[in-house]
């Protein structure tokens, strides 16, 4: 089977760049309706509507989030991301109430395409440091 590495790389592109756009509807030809994102840090996206349910929930929290991709490796049909993230805590999180910290973070995604569209994921972040930057956590305890 021949994959087009070149086009995959450019859909994972396009796909942090319309995230950070807030487009949502642009994610309706990156990503498939039964997309699935496997990660212990936020589970519970099992398709594209819950990942744009997800994304949007998130702008609420850090309304100035910002992802950018550091590095980006492909091979056959998976394209793995170093991505960086900012933004500043203004919404609740969870049990934790806005607290006007910025927080930064690298995560890391492998993403799965199938016809020209992200299908799955596999994305990982340090919660931890994050609520430590946020003021929500110690780590001297």
């Amino acid at each position: 089977m021949a994959y087009d590495i070149e086009r995959n790389k450019g859909v994972v592109r396009a796909f942090a760049e319309a995230i950070n756009r807030r487009d949502w509807d642009a994610l309706d030809s990156l990503v498939a309706a039964d997309f699935v994102r496997h990660s212990n840090a936020a589970p519970g996206v099992c398709s594209r509507d819950d990942l744009k349910r997800y994304l949007r929930s998130e702008f609420t929290i850090f309304p100035d989030a910002y992802e950018s991709v550091e590095d980006l490796i492909a091979e056959r049909d998976r394209v793995a991301v170093r991505h960086s993230f900012r933004g500043t805590q203004t919404g609740p999180m969870g049990r934790n109430p806005p607290s006007g910290k910025q927080m930064t973070a690298d995560y890391l995604a492998i993403y799965r395409l199938a016809d020209g569209t992200i299908a799955e994921a596999w994305v990982e972040w340090d919660n931890l440091s994050g609520l430590v930057q946020l003021g929500h956590a110690r780590t001297d305890a």
